[in-house]
């Protein structure tokens, strides 16, 4: 009995032993799977990063290589693939069109933000009337050429102490205020920067110039900006451009008539809306705050409102003389300031009339920026000098706070952006300079508003 016991722990045993062995060959040939799977993973991560870098140099490189090919064989090209590049039969380039998936997106957007707007409380550390009035020019800086002065556009980064200038002699600076120094300056331009604008999201500047072109510049980690895109759908200067809401889209607007609408992350023109005149063209654009509503301004001192989704016109403001130099929505939703040779215009959105106007200036003296500042509880107009407004509404007698002189001894002053909470003001000129009017003693940074 005990040997037949012995017997069968012994025939036990040697199964248990076949069995490790077995699990011990699996497991080896597992373990060599594992090793040779790390392998394969690691050459194409090392193949992916190797990729990135080439089409990155690529992408910097295009730019350029574009220019000239576009010199050398005449040609109309936005970096897309001769494929995309279809023209139809009156010669002009197909474009996609605004898909519904994007209306959505857009739609979305205004629905957020029109609820928002009817809670929305005024920033308790926004300046107040009179530190205003106490405003004076605290310092200036020469950002642009001596041999071509004059900054034509201005911006102001919504979460950052950056400001971004577009000047006369084709190049974008873009100036720390903070520190009191350039960050960097973008040239590629051949004329005049004639509008710059931020996206928050991404670190991105786009430029709009007399050169027919829209450039989007990318912020790279050691500060700098690499041209990503070269914009070329415009037949004439590149008057104005406007970021969506959803930082996804941009418009531009040109003297050729027509207003183009881009998808930013890939610098594609989804839509270009107008026909090309040679009497009339956009020298002014503006994105309603909800992004649903575009407000551009003609040279023949119409102010046209389009419904985005179906680029429709969908009501025409007339009355001023001259272009319409500048467009600012107020952040409440419901005015609409435009600027041109016979002053300024303040237009209720709801009953689509005309309810105050100023007139600043001569009649030869051209109102060249207007601006509410993000609060929506002032007004600045630019012309000969500079002029703030307190807001009020459309029956009540918006007040004059104060006028400050032009400095810059041009008589000319193009362009104006409140800073956060209203803090300082950043004013450009037919000089070289940027300049900055706050509180004596204010040229520190400043608490950011979590909305600007």
């Amino acid at each position: 009995m005990f040997q037949n016991e012995w017997d069968a722990l012994m025939l036990s045993n040697f199964a248990l032993e076949q069995q490790l062995h077995t699990a011990r060959q699996e497991l080896s040939h597992a373990l060599y799977q594992h090793d040779a799977a790390c392998r394969v993973i690691a050459r194409l991560k090392k193949e992916r990063d190797e990729a990135r870098m080439l089409l990155a140099q690529a992408e910097r490189q295009i730019p350029s290589s574009m220019a000239s090919a576009a010199n050398a064989n005449n040609i109309v090209s936005n970096g897309k693939r001769a494929a995309e590049e279809e023209l139809g039969p009156d010669g002009k380039r197909i474009h996609p069109g605004i898909n519904p998936g994007m209306i959505a997106e857009l739609t979305e957007c205004n629905a957020m933000l029109s609820g928002q707007r009817k809670k929305r409380q005024i920033s308790p550390t926004l300046a107040p009337i009179d530190a205003l009035e106490r405003y004076t020019q605290i310092s200036s800086h020469p950002l642009h050429k001596t041999n071509k002065p004059g900054i034509l556009s201005v911006d102001i980064h919504p979460s950052k102490d950056i400001i971004a200038t577009g000047g006369i002699d084709a190049n974008a600076v873009l100036f720390d205020r903070s520190a009191g120094q350039i960050i960097c300056t973008l040239t590629g331009h051949s004329k005049k920067v004639t509008s710059v604008k931020f996206v928050p999201r991404d670190e991105l500047l786009i430029s709009g110039s007399g050169d027919k072109t829209v450039r989007i510049w990318q912020g790279t980690e050691d500060g700098n900006y690499d041209c990503v895109h070269v914009l070329k759908d415009h037949s004439a200067e590149v008057q104005a451009v406007t970021v969506h809401a959803t930082n996804n889209y941009f418009v531009t607007a040109s003297l050729d008539n027509t207003w183009c609408f881009y998808d930013l992350a890939t610098g594609s023109c989804l839509t270009q809306v107008g026909e090309a005149s040679g009497e009339e063209g956009y020298t002014s654009a503006a994105f309603h705050p909800d992004g649903l509503i575009l407000g551009t301004g003609t040279s023949e001192a119409l102010v046209r409102i389009w419904d985005v989704k179906s680029q429709s016109n969908v009501a025409k403001f007339d009355g001023h003389a001259g272009a319409v130099t500048a467009l600012s929505f107020s952040e409440n939703g419901y005015f609409l300031a435009t600027a041109a040779l016979d002053g300024v215009k303040l237009w209720d959105l709801r009953k689509l009339r005309n309810f105050r106007s100023f007139t600043p200036y001569d009649s030869d003296t051209p109102t060249n920026s207007v601006e509410f500042d993000f609060s929506g509880s002032y007004l600045a107009i630019a012309g000969s000098d500079i002029r703030v407004y307190q807001v009020a509404n459309v029956k009540l007698e918006w007040n004059h706070i104060r006028t400050f002189a032009d400095l810059s001894g041009t008589g000319k002053v193009t362009c104006i952006k409140f800073g956060a909470d209203a803090k300082y003001m950043a004013v450009g000129s037919m000089d070289r300079n940027l300049r900055i009017f706050s509180l004596p003693g204010n040229d520190s940074e400043e608490p950011r508003s979590p909305g600007h």
